[in-house]
């Protein structure tokens, strides 16, 4: 009897699940994902099931080709290549990093291109999270790396959440569609080429292998519009050939002198990370050069054209843009708020002069700073916790001509005495500062006890007399607080 009434209760319900999981088990992952809903593209509620159509106007190009070694992927790059193309979906290694692989360099980071949603990839994985706005794009998290997921993306005039201002710039384009759409919508062919890890196929739907392969960057189609929907694209071009060595097609480079000029209606913020980039690529000095003949360096650090123009100034700049070069080359670190205090130092240095006719000398110096840094603010946004560090390094500059007393002793506790103690050995390699003085801070760092206290000079500064504080006289009742606040 209880075995009955046991049967009849759970029985049936335990079939029924047991026979869904069953069926969710053998059926195959795309038919799966064919029923998943989309969000916010314009293949409606369907997905496009995995096919060769994608591939039509792709060439795509084997291993034997290639020659991608795929264990140069780091473990999270395979690992959300898997992920989704375990769930039914496609997924390719795409831009600089395929490029860099073809070009015998380690990538800096892994992107992923998916025709998953973004939401569909935050399902995908545990650890992951939905960014930006102008891109919606997914960060997949493997410890201490991150991976930047993107749904393949159609035209920005295509219907959907896009937007662009009169002069046809993009301001938004979160619109979903198609491989080939995402490869035409991309700037360079070079990084327009997908890496399949898992079949180890490239797909080129631009002649993107053969531009790697002649050394050649070029634009993916109208270089004046493309130029026009993102006028960050002309810093790109300079950086991009500057960094990998390629040569900029003719009909890419064009335009960029007379579309200089987009460049004024940027974001300085967006100014800043590419200028950033720039910088840091290990190939700063060829970049500046491009940037001066390309006339792109105009307005983005205040009349840097200047600077380069006078014989002390190009010297100072270079000396530390060649700085910045080594290190990065050796793999070492560079500080951004150290050579962007460099790239402005003779700015403040003009400023400073003018401000001593009519303050002293140390109050002009901050008051110098503080324009110079307002100035560029209008065009370049550097970030405070970067103007910051710059404004200590410049205020210790005068600080290092004080060699007597208890000065010096104080200026090597200093948290930045290092950057700033750097910064003066590039003003005496320029010949701004006598070689005496760096070589003297060399020396006084490097001594100890006796020794470093016989380095000081004499102090030859009139000491400050001491103001003796003035007694309050006491009341009748002999107390020294006045009557209306007893």
């Amino acid at each position: 009897m209880i075995r009955k009434i046991f049967n009849k209760l759970f029985k049936p319900r335990f079939r029924t699940e047991r026979t869904k999981l069953e069926h969710h088990k053998t059926e195959p992952a795309k038919l799966r994902s064919a029923n998943r809903p989309i969000l916010n593209t314009k293949f409606g509620n369907k997905k496009t099931p995995l096919n060769n159509q994608h591939r039509g106007n792709a060439t795509v190009i084997p291993y034997s080709q290639h020659q991608i070694d795929r264990s140069l992927l780091s473990n999270a790059a395979h690992k959300t290549i898997d992920g989704l193309q375990k769930a039914g979906f496609e997924a390719y290694i795409v831009g600089g990093a395929v490029r860099d692989l073809l070009l015998n360099r380690k990538p800096k980071d892994f992107d992923v291109a998916t025709d998953a949603t973004p939401e569909e990839v935050n399902r995908v994985f545990r650890r992951s999270r939905i960014i930006g706005r102008r891109f919606r794009l997914v960060h997949v998290l493997f410890g201490d790396e991150t991976i930047e997921v993107s749904t393949f993306r159609g035209h920005h005039s295509a219907e959907g959440d896009a937007h662009t201002d009169k002069s046809g710039r993009i301001i938004r384009d979160n619109v979903f569609g198609s491989l080939e759409e995402d490869a035409a919508r991309r700037d360079f062919t070079v990084n327009a080429l997908y890496y399949d890890p898992t079949h180890q196929e490239v797909l080129d739907f631009h002649q993107g292998f053969a531009d790697v392969q002649a050394g050649l960057l070029r634009m993916i189609g109208n270089p004046e519009t493309r130029y026009a929907e993102d006028p960050v694209r002309m810093l790109r071009v300079v950086r991009l050939s500057a960094k990998l060595g390629l040569k900029i097609e003719p009909a890419t480079m064009a335009p960029i002198s007379k579309m200089a000029d987009l460049l004024q209606d940027v974001p300085a913020s967006r100014l800043f990370d590419e200028m950033l980039k720039l910088f840091l690529s290990g190939h700063a000095i060829e970049s500046v050069s491009a940037l001066r003949a390309q006339h792109l360096h105009h307005g983005l650090l205040p009349m840097l054209d200047v600077v380069l123009e006078q014989p002390m100034g190009e010297r100072f700049v270079m000396l530390a843009l060649k700085n910045t070069d080594e290190r990065i080359r050796s793999g070492k670190s560079a500080n951004p708020s150290f050579l962007f205090a460099t790239l402005l130092w003779h700015e403040v240095l003009a400023s400073w002069e003018t401000y001593k006719a009519e303050v002293p000398p140390i109050p002009a110096l901050h008051m110098a700073m503080t324009e110079v840094i307002a100035t560029q603010a209008e065009k370049l946004a550097i970030h405070n916790r970067y103007t910051a560090t710059m404004k200590e390094i410049w205020a210790m500059q005068p600080r290092f001509e004080q060699r007597a007393g208890k000065r010096p002793f104080s200026l090597l506790t200093h948290p930045r005495y290092r950057a700033g103690y750097d910064f003066l050995l590039l003003r005496s390699e320029s010949g701004e500062v006598p070689a005496e003085l760096s070589e003297w801070w060399t020396a006084f760092a490097n001594a100890e006890g006796e020794t470093r206290s016989a380095m000081l000079q004499a102090d030859t500064n009139p000491k400050k007399r001491r103001r003796k504080s003035r007694k309050k006289p006491n009341d009748k009742h002999g107390s020294s607080t006045p009557e209306s606040n007893a």
